[in-house]
């Protein structure tokens, strides 16, 4: 297991904890658990991106229907037409 320093300004430490304390954790374990979601979290969505060019280096694009389809499902008509 690798350990380093990191430097937080003195609120976010506070707060930092904080919810160490609130969750009956140590501070390192908090910190620790918040960069391991970090980077699950940016590994994944890198991930996404580099598919979705691929796709569009392919020439893989959504029709007009498709998108409209896609548009429909979130936005409402409305009702003043």
């Amino acid at each position: 297991m690798a350990a380093f320093t990191v430097r937080l300004s003195d609120e976010t430490a506070a707060k930092l904890d904080q919810l160490a304390g609130k969750v009956d954790r140590s501070r390192s374990y908090v910190a620790a658990q918040a960069i391991e979601d970090y980077v699950a979290r940016e590994e994944w969505q890198l991930a996404e991106i580099e598919a979705g060019l691929g796709e569009a280096d392919r020439g893989e694009f959504a029709s007009e229907q498709e998108l409209a389809d896609v548009v429909a499902k979130y936005v409402k008509p409305s009702l003043d037409r």
